[in-house]
Protein backbone atom coordinates (compact mmCIF):
# COMPACT_ATOMS: atom_id res chain seq x y z
CA UNK A 1 0.00 0.00 0.00
CA UNK A 2 1.34 3.25 -0.88
CA UNK A 3 0.64 6.14 1.50
CA UNK A 4 1.79 9.34 0.95
CA UNK A 5 0.20 11.53 3.19
CA UNK A 6 2.25 12.24 5.80
CA UNK A 7 4.92 13.84 2.84
CA UNK A 8 2.17 16.40 1.74
CA UNK A 9 3.76 19.37 0.37
CA UNK A 10 3.58 23.00 1.04
CA UNK A 11 2.11 25.29 -0.66
CA UNK A 12 3.08 25.14 -4.89
CA UNK A 13 4.69 21.81 -4.06
CA UNK A 14 4.36 18.19 -5.19
CA UNK A 15 1.72 16.38 -2.97
CA UNK A 16 3.79 13.36 -2.61
CA UNK A 17 6.26 13.24 -5.73
CA UNK A 18 4.00 10.94 -7.57
CA UNK A 19 4.65 10.26 -10.80
CA UNK A 20 2.43 8.18 -13.69
CA UNK A 21 5.16 7.48 -15.54
CA UNK A 22 7.98 6.91 -13.29
CA UNK A 23 11.17 8.50 -12.85
CA UNK A 24 8.90 10.47 -10.20
CA UNK A 25 10.17 9.07 -6.71
CA UNK A 26 7.15 7.50 -4.42
CA UNK A 27 4.36 7.41 -7.45
CA UNK A 28 1.75 5.49 -6.29
CA UNK A 29 0.86 4.89 -10.49
CA UNK A 30 -0.51 1.01 -11.07
CA UNK A 31 0.70 -0.65 -7.45
CA UNK A 32 -2.69 -1.17 -6.06
CA UNK A 33 -3.95 -4.06 -8.25
CA UNK A 34 -4.13 -6.39 -5.21
CA UNK A 35 -5.73 -4.33 -2.69
CA UNK A 36 -8.10 -2.76 -4.84
CA UNK A 37 -11.36 -3.08 -2.81
CA UNK A 38 -9.25 -2.20 0.50
CA UNK A 39 -8.37 1.93 -1.49
CA UNK A 40 -12.36 1.36 -2.58
CA UNK A 41 -12.95 1.21 1.48
CA UNK A 42 -10.41 3.79 1.92
CA UNK A 43 -12.19 5.99 -0.79
CA UNK A 44 -15.75 6.14 0.11
CA UNK A 45 -15.99 9.39 1.64
CA UNK A 46 -18.19 10.74 -1.28
CA UNK A 47 -20.86 8.92 0.68
CA UNK A 48 -20.49 11.55 3.58
CA UNK A 49 -20.65 14.36 1.43
CA UNK A 50 -23.64 16.76 1.78
CA UNK A 51 -24.73 16.73 -1.98
CA UNK A 52 -28.02 18.58 -1.28
CA UNK A 53 -25.81 21.70 -0.61
CA UNK A 54 -22.41 21.22 -2.97
CA UNK A 55 -21.51 23.32 -5.27
CA UNK A 56 -19.40 23.51 -8.34
CA UNK A 57 -18.66 26.97 -9.67
CA UNK A 58 -18.01 27.83 -13.30
CA UNK A 59 -19.58 24.52 -14.58
CA UNK A 60 -20.80 24.39 -17.61
CA UNK A 61 -23.71 21.96 -16.99
CA UNK A 62 -25.30 23.07 -13.74
CA UNK A 63 -25.22 19.61 -11.21
CA UNK A 64 -22.21 17.88 -13.30
CA UNK A 65 -19.68 18.92 -10.19
CA UNK A 66 -21.66 16.50 -8.01
CA UNK A 67 -20.97 13.56 -10.39
CA UNK A 68 -17.27 13.16 -10.59
CA UNK A 69 -17.63 12.00 -6.56
CA UNK A 70 -18.38 8.57 -7.08
CA UNK A 71 -17.32 4.95 -6.24
CA UNK A 72 -13.75 3.92 -6.56
CA UNK A 73 -14.47 1.28 -9.29
CA UNK A 74 -15.96 4.08 -11.34
CA UNK A 75 -13.46 6.22 -11.43
CA UNK A 76 -12.48 4.96 -14.93
CA UNK A 77 -15.85 5.67 -16.17
CA UNK A 78 -16.02 8.41 -18.61
CA UNK A 79 -20.25 8.93 -19.34
CA UNK A 80 -20.21 11.74 -16.45
CA UNK A 81 -17.30 14.59 -15.92
CA UNK A 82 -17.65 18.43 -14.78
CA UNK A 83 -16.25 20.47 -17.45
CA UNK A 84 -15.74 24.37 -16.61
CA UNK A 85 -17.33 27.14 -18.87
CA UNK A 86 -14.98 29.81 -20.57
CA UNK A 87 -11.94 29.06 -18.98
CA UNK A 88 -10.22 27.07 -16.88
CA UNK A 89 -11.29 27.63 -13.25
CA UNK A 90 -13.34 25.33 -11.10
CA UNK A 91 -14.57 25.39 -7.73
CA UNK A 92 -15.69 23.03 -5.66
CA UNK A 93 -17.52 23.98 -2.13
CA UNK A 94 -18.13 20.66 -0.34
CA UNK A 95 -19.58 20.27 3.07
CA UNK A 96 -19.54 16.65 4.89
CA UNK A 97 -22.19 15.12 6.91
CA UNK A 98 -20.02 15.16 9.94
CA UNK A 99 -16.02 15.77 10.81
CA UNK A 100 -13.13 14.36 8.73
CA UNK A 101 -9.42 13.80 8.68
CA UNK A 102 -8.39 14.17 5.28
CA UNK A 103 -5.77 11.99 4.09
CA UNK A 104 -5.55 11.98 0.62
CA UNK A 105 -7.32 13.36 -2.78
CA UNK A 106 -7.19 11.77 -6.06
CA UNK A 107 -8.14 13.68 -9.06
CA UNK A 108 -8.71 11.98 -12.85
CA UNK A 109 -9.23 14.19 -15.75
CA UNK A 110 -7.88 13.98 -19.66
CA UNK A 111 -4.90 12.65 -20.76
CA UNK A 112 -4.50 16.16 -22.54
CA UNK A 113 -4.20 19.86 -21.60
CA UNK A 114 -7.52 19.90 -20.09
CA UNK A 115 -6.76 18.16 -16.96
CA UNK A 116 -6.34 20.48 -13.85
CA UNK A 117 -2.36 21.12 -13.20
CA UNK A 118 -2.92 22.85 -9.82
CA UNK A 119 -5.20 22.55 -7.13
CA UNK A 120 -5.60 24.05 -4.08
CA UNK A 121 -7.43 23.40 -0.99
CA UNK A 122 -9.17 25.45 1.77
CA UNK A 123 -10.74 23.98 4.95
CA UNK A 124 -14.01 25.41 6.56
CA UNK A 125 -14.75 28.33 4.45
CA UNK A 126 -18.29 27.88 3.55
CA UNK A 127 -19.70 29.27 0.63
CA UNK A 128 -16.45 30.09 -1.00
CA UNK A 129 -16.53 32.06 -4.46
CA UNK A 130 -13.49 33.20 -6.77
CA UNK A 131 -13.06 36.29 -5.26
CA UNK A 132 -12.37 34.23 -2.14
CA UNK A 133 -9.49 32.05 -3.76
CA UNK A 134 -6.88 34.89 -3.61
CA UNK A 135 -6.70 33.97 -0.05
CA UNK A 136 -4.09 31.84 1.20
CA UNK A 137 -4.73 27.99 0.52
CA UNK A 138 -4.24 25.56 3.65
CA UNK A 139 -2.00 23.33 1.13
CA UNK A 140 -1.54 23.50 -2.92
CA UNK A 141 -0.21 20.63 -5.33
CA UNK A 142 1.13 20.93 -8.81
CA UNK A 143 -0.75 18.03 -10.38
CA UNK A 144 0.18 15.76 -13.08
CA UNK A 145 -2.40 14.15 -15.61
CA UNK A 146 -3.74 11.02 -14.58
CA UNK A 147 -6.83 9.41 -16.61
CA UNK A 148 -5.98 5.98 -15.14
CA UNK A 149 -6.98 8.07 -11.31
CA UNK A 150 -3.87 6.19 -9.84
CA UNK A 151 -2.17 9.21 -8.49
CA UNK A 152 -2.93 10.07 -4.87
CA UNK A 153 -1.58 13.78 -3.54
CA UNK A 154 -1.14 13.46 -0.02
CA UNK A 155 -2.97 16.05 2.74
CA UNK A 156 -1.18 17.75 5.87
CA UNK A 157 -3.49 15.77 8.12
CA UNK A 158 -2.27 18.38 11.13
CA UNK A 159 -3.88 20.82 9.30
CA UNK A 160 -6.96 18.50 7.73
CA UNK A 161 -7.62 16.77 11.30
CA UNK A 162 -11.10 18.50 12.02
CA UNK A 163 -13.03 19.18 8.26
CA UNK A 164 -16.92 20.19 8.24
CA UNK A 165 -16.24 21.82 4.77
CA UNK A 166 -13.84 21.39 1.98
CA UNK A 167 -12.64 23.76 -1.17
CA UNK A 168 -11.19 22.49 -3.89
CA UNK A 169 -9.95 25.20 -6.45
CA UNK A 170 -8.50 24.07 -9.48
CA UNK A 171 -7.37 27.11 -11.02
CA UNK A 172 -5.03 26.02 -14.37
CA UNK A 173 -4.82 23.20 -16.71
CA UNK A 174 -2.39 22.17 -19.47
CA UNK A 175 -3.29 25.09 -21.51
CA UNK A 176 -6.84 24.24 -23.03
CA UNK A 177 -9.62 26.52 -22.81
CA UNK A 178 -11.56 24.48 -19.98
CA UNK A 179 -10.90 22.23 -17.44
CA UNK A 180 -12.67 18.21 -17.68
CA UNK A 181 -12.29 16.08 -14.72
CA UNK A 182 -14.01 12.40 -14.39
CA UNK A 183 -13.44 11.64 -10.64
CA UNK A 184 -12.59 13.15 -7.10
CA UNK A 185 -11.64 11.22 -4.36
CA UNK A 186 -11.64 12.08 -1.25
CA UNK A 187 -9.72 9.30 1.34
CA UNK A 188 -9.57 9.96 5.12
CA UNK A 189 -11.91 9.01 8.52
CA UNK A 190 -14.92 10.51 9.30
CA UNK A 191 -16.77 10.97 12.68
CA UNK A 192 -20.57 12.08 12.96
CA UNK A 193 -21.24 15.13 14.37
CA UNK A 194 -22.87 15.48 17.64
CA UNK A 195 -26.65 17.05 17.17
CA UNK A 196 -29.16 18.62 19.44
CA UNK A 197 -31.74 16.19 21.31
CA UNK A 198 -34.62 17.73 21.93
CA UNK A 199 -36.78 15.94 24.70
CA UNK A 200 -40.66 16.70 24.61
CA UNK A 201 -42.83 15.83 27.89
CA UNK A 202 -46.32 16.29 27.87
CA UNK A 203 -48.11 16.94 31.01
CA UNK A 204 -51.69 17.05 32.12
CA UNK A 205 -53.41 18.78 34.39
CA UNK A 206 -56.07 17.31 36.58
CA UNK A 207 -59.43 19.09 35.29
CA UNK A 208 -60.85 21.42 37.94
CA UNK A 209 -64.50 19.45 39.07
CA UNK A 210 -65.97 23.09 38.12
CA UNK A 211 -64.42 22.99 34.47
CA UNK A 212 -65.97 20.98 31.70
CA UNK A 213 -62.77 21.07 29.20
CA UNK A 214 -59.63 19.43 30.27
CA UNK A 215 -56.45 21.48 30.14
CA UNK A 216 -53.39 20.45 28.62
CA UNK A 217 -50.24 22.06 28.62
CA UNK A 218 -47.23 20.97 26.75
CA UNK A 219 -43.82 21.78 27.88
CA UNK A 220 -40.49 21.75 25.32
CA UNK A 221 -37.56 21.03 27.05
CA UNK A 222 -34.30 20.88 25.43
CA UNK A 223 -30.79 19.41 26.16
CA UNK A 224 -27.85 20.05 24.48
CA UNK A 225 -25.09 17.28 24.58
Amino acid sequence: MCDHHDHGAGHGGHGSGHGSGGGGGGGCSHEHSGDDVERGVQYSLFVKIDLDHMECLNESQEGAGKAVFKPWEERGSRDKFVESTDDPELLFNIPFTGNVKLKGIIVSGEDGDSHPSTMRLYKNRPEMGFDDTSLTPDQEFEMQRDPAGDIEYGVKIVKFSSVHHLSIHFKRNFGADTTRIYYIGLRGEFTAARREEIVIANYELKPNPCDTTLKETTTNTNFVQ
